[in-house]
């Protein structure tokens, strides 16, 4: 009996890299950005883009901060992006 497969978000790369895009940052720069030079390599950055691997929760959550919103809505494929990033956070 193996285990079954972990449910992953389909549209979270996309949402990841129009964050990155919207910041004007390249992979490298992202890192930086994020918090994590040294700690994560920056073609980790493709690999969350492409869909062949998933931040680690902190990743994700400072990708939330840096974009202003909160992480349903990097996780809920139901949830959108701001048209304007980084979004004045909703309080």
């Amino acid at each position: 009996m193996g285990a079954a497969a972990r449910i992953k978000p389909k549209r979270l790369a996309g949402k990841l890299r129009r964050i990155r895009l919207a910041l004007g940052l390249s992979q490298s720069d992202m890192v930086r950005r994020l918090g994590y030079e040294g700690i994560i390599a920056y073609h980790r950055i493709s690999n969350y883009e492409l869909g062949t691997g998933e931040p680690p929760l902190p990743v994700l959550l400072e990708y939330a901060r840096l974009a202003g919103v909160s992480t349903d809505v990097l996780i809920d494929d139901k949830q959108k992006l701001p048209d304007k990033l980084p979004a004045k956070p909703k309080r």
